[in-house]
């Protein structure tokens, strides 16, 4: 079993077309909508970077780690942020997610980010604890754009912010982004990463 990461539109396409059967399993698209199956989905401003869980070439889980920098409190920041983290259904329950989760804030903090920054689903929040994320409390993500923005806490939303302080300048801010609104603005195609 080997983690492979590319730039998402790098990605072999053999290895693509399974991330994006994965990602059907998980989330399917709608009806009659098609989608090719090595077609990136990220908006390349972002650098998509895909991590795989690999193993005798087949995709056991998969995740994107997106970036940009942000304004926050007066301060400038280098984030990531995971994105269509997905597991095999068959191999589920076997760490597979935890550990390409784990390694996606590794390679964060290889890359010299300043912090790590997602939303996920409450009933994950331990999952992602698991693999050394942390609960943001009371933060909120506004993705989207500032003409149309997105945030986690609209209704009917059931998110939680994860995050990690990675740089010295990005601990010395940590209780500013706590309890606190994040203009992340990812876009239109990934509105909330």
């Amino acid at each position: 079993m080997q983690i492979l990461s590319f730039p998402e539109e790098a990605t072999p396409s053999e290895l693509r077309v399974q991330v994006r059967e994965i990602q059907e399993q998980a989330w399917p698209s709608p009806p009659g909508s098609v989608v090719p199956p090595d077609a990136p989905a990220h908006d390349p401003v972002l650098r998509p970077l895909s991590m795989l869980l690999v193993d005798d070439g087949t995709v056991l889980a998969a995740l994107d780690i997106l970036t940009k920098e942000i304004v926050h409190a007066g301060g400038r920041f280098a984030v990531g942020g995971l994105s269509t983290v997905v597991t095999r259904r068959e191999t589920r329950g076997r760490g597979h997610g935890r550990r390409l989760v784990a390694a996606a804030r590794e390679t964060m903090i290889a890359r010299k980010l300043d912090l790590g920054l997602y939303t996920c689903d409450g009933p994950l929040q331990a999952f992602y604890e698991s693999a050394g994320w942390r609960l943001l409390p009371g933060a909120v993500l506004v993705g989207g754009t500032p003409q149309n923005p997105f945030p986690s806490d609209q209704p009917g939303f059931d998110k939680v912010t994860m995050a990690d302080f990675f740089s010295s300048v990005a601990r010395q801010a940590e209780a500013s982004f706590r309890d606190s609104r994040i203009e992340l603005y990812p876009g239109e195609i990934d509105k909330l990463w």
